[in-house]
């Protein structure tokens, strides 16, 4: 068997995989369980449409606790010290240029499983992440989009 990538969680990423697992075991198990309960009474479960719902939303729901529990099982929680400043780094605040238009974008660089890019959080396995990671401040970065080449200017790099 293969040896199991390690994740790299910030203290809110890993509270929030946390807080997923207990609800969805705590809360979600019961409700699923719950509504089978209830289908089942409703008599032959062989046409029950409600059995059929509640059972494939009973499988995700385990399916999801199993990713979580091994997703935390494979991660360790990022420390002060793993942020470098010097270079991108795996929970590192970036601001980039895009050197067309003088854009400026604040990202957070963070695992995939913390990734949100709304939220300003990147994973370090998306194209512009895996461009950034490792490169110094004023170091120009290319990055494949859909568009065309994209070149971004690293400007700061920070804990």
């Amino acid at each position: 068997m293969s040896e199991e990538k390690e994740i790299i969680l910030t203290k809110e990423g890993l509270q929030k995989l946390e807080t997923e697992l207990e609800y969805l075991k705590s809360v979600r198990r019961e409700e699923v369980a719950e509504r089978i309960k209830q289908a089942i009474a409703f008599g032959d479960i062989s046409e029950n449409s409600e059995y059929e719902d509640a059972k494939n939303e009973q499988a995700f729901i385990e399916g999801r606790i199993m990713t979580l529990e091994k997703t935390l099982k494979n991660s360790r929680l990022m420390e002060e010290t793993d942020i470098r400043t010097d270079v991108v780094s795996l929970g590192s605040k970036v601001t980039l240029k895009e050197v067309k238009s003088g854009r400026e974008v604040n990202l957070l660089l963070v695992s995939s499983v913390e990734s949100k890019l709304k939220d300003g959080k990147i994973s370090d396995e998306s194209p512009v992440g895996r461009a950034i990671l490792g490169k110094k401040v004023k170091s120009t970065v290319e990055v494949e989009a859909p568009a065309g080449i994209i070149k971004y200017k690293i400007m700061r790099v920070e804990k």
